[in-house]
This record gives C-alpha cells, structure tokens and sequence, in this order.
C-alpha cells in the first residue's frame, strides 16, 4: 500500500460524511420543522403521523451510530428506507435535479448508495466498535 491509498480512512470519511448527514436531517425535523410539524408533514403525505417522528428519531440514532462508528453495517442498511421513502413520497414525482422546485430524487439516490458502499466496507478507522473487540473477557 503506497501513501495515498488509504481504504480504512476513506471509509472513516464515508462514514463520517453519512453520519453527519443523517443527524443534520434528524436535527432539522426536531428543531426547525418539530416533531409535530413533521407528523402532520408525513400525514400530507397520506402516511401514517407517527412515522414522522420515528422516521426523525431513526435519522439521530444512526446518524449518531454511524459518527461513533458502531454497528456500522447494520446502520447503514436500517437506513436506506428512509431514503426510499423519501424518494418514493417525496423527490420521485419532482424529476432527477435536487436543485428542482421540491427537490428531486438525486441527492436520496445518491445517499442511498454511499450507505450501500459503507454497509459494504465497515467502519473503517476510529471507529468504537474496534475497542470492544479488541478487549476479550476470559472466565
């Protein structure tokens, strides 16, 4: 490996970059839109009130999950429906361009496969999931 091949940092920043996303989404439906302004977005929507929360509560715990570096995998897969929904109920019908009026499906698509690539690699460097592997209990 030469000096600018670097997997295990360039996952670290994927997981970072993915973690910090996901808490920025989560932040803004808890402070800016409010959890209840979110369930009455997602009863707009024809969905279910209590998903806006779940959806927002889902986006801190893994957004959080993912910058910690634990469970990495799992995280990034239990959050791509999220953005499925989003697409789905939200971008789909607004065309490809995210800078579209509404926002269109290209940054959630896009999202979508950078938590593919990451459930793929791992954690990567820094993560704290190594700490508790590297720590053994014998009786």
């Amino acid at each position: 490996m030469n000096k600018f091949n670097q997997p295990a940092l360039a996952t670290t920043i994927l997981r970072l970059s993915l973690g910090v996303m996901f808490l920025a989404h989560g932040f803004l439906k808890l402070l800016v839109f409010t959890p209840a302004g979110t369930a009455g977005f997602f009863r707009s929507l024809g969905l279910p009130e209590f998903l806006g929360p779940l959806t927002m509560s889902l986006e801190l715990a893994g957004g959080l999950l993912l910058v910690i570096g634990f469970q990495v995998r799992l995280v990034s897969v239990l959050l791509i429906p999220i953005l499925i929904g989003s697409i789905v109920f939200v971008h789909g019908a607004n065309g490809w361009g995210f800078g579209n009026a509404g926002g269109g499906y290209e940054y959630p698509l896009f999202l979508i496969m950078a938590s593919v690539v990451q459930a793929l690699l791992g954690n990567g460097a820094y993560a704290i999931e190594s700490r508790f592997k590297s720590v053994q209990v014998t009786a």
